[in-house]
């Protein structure tokens, strides 16, 4: 904001300050020992792996004090396969930090319901666009081109039906290359660390986990 705007109203940064006002009064005064504790550093047991979507917040869905939970989000919440090539990891970071540094029992990958990023992978939609205008996305949703391939054949590439599939897909797709980095495959191993599936569809609210003997997602009462 320019010396100009000062003065100028914005709904939006005024809706967040409330929020902010309302944080400080229920938020912070009520657990001041705790915030007070997390100076000294986190050590949270759970890494969760999310979606960007605004609708998803793993804090808000499993009710955790802050410091409670490690959470990453990106598109879709892929993880992507280990990999040494030249860039900027930034899942990949997160996911060394969580397993060497902060040392978590449990690594949860989230998908949920209604996943912009997995219809883009299931249609293809975004598919030759440049960065900038849809190439960044389409190239990320590539991680899931592989595992499209059956579900577009059993359930076409449109409705919810096919929709429901891709996005449990994707979640077995980030547990697979989870396993792919070092790390985490001796840690789990070894019994230290422990992968799991979970979906939440949003519309009825149900958590849904990832059933390791059957493959399916069972729904949590």
């Amino acid at each position: 904001m320019t010396r100009s705007d000062a003065n100028v109203p914005d709904p939006v940064l005024d809706h967040l300050l409330a929020g902010y006002q309302r944080f400080r009064k229920i938020g912070w005064a009520p657990h001041r020992e705790r915030w007070a504790a997390l100076k000294e550093g986190q050590e949270p047991e759970v890494m969760v792996i999310a979606c960007s979507d605004s609708r998803v917040d793993p804090t808000q869905i499993f009710d955790v004090d802050p410091g409670e939970i490690f959470v990453v989000r990106n598109v879709a919440a892929l993880v992507p396969p280990f990999e040494t090539t030249p860039g900027h990891h930034g899942v990949s970071a997160a996911l060394e930090f969580a397993v060497q540094v902060l040392k978590v029992k449990e690594i949860m990958v989230l998908g949920h319901g209604m996943c912009g990023g997995c219809k883009a992978a299931l249609t293809q939609a975004m598919h030759g666009t440049e960065p900038g205008r849809g190439g960044f996305i389409a190239d990320w949703i590539s991680l899931l081109d592989e595992a499209r391939v059956p579900v577009a054949e059993n359930y076409g590439t449109e409705g919810r039906e096919a929709e429901r599939a891709m996005e449990l897909a994707a979640v077995r797709v980030s547990l697979e290359n989870l396993m792919t980095f070092p790390c985490v495959n001796s840690k789990v191993k070894a019994g230290n660390l422990r992968l799991r599936g979970a979906f939440f569809p949003i519309a009825d609210g149900i958590l849904h986990l990832l059933d390791e003997s059957t493959g399916e997602f069972v729904a949590q009462k």
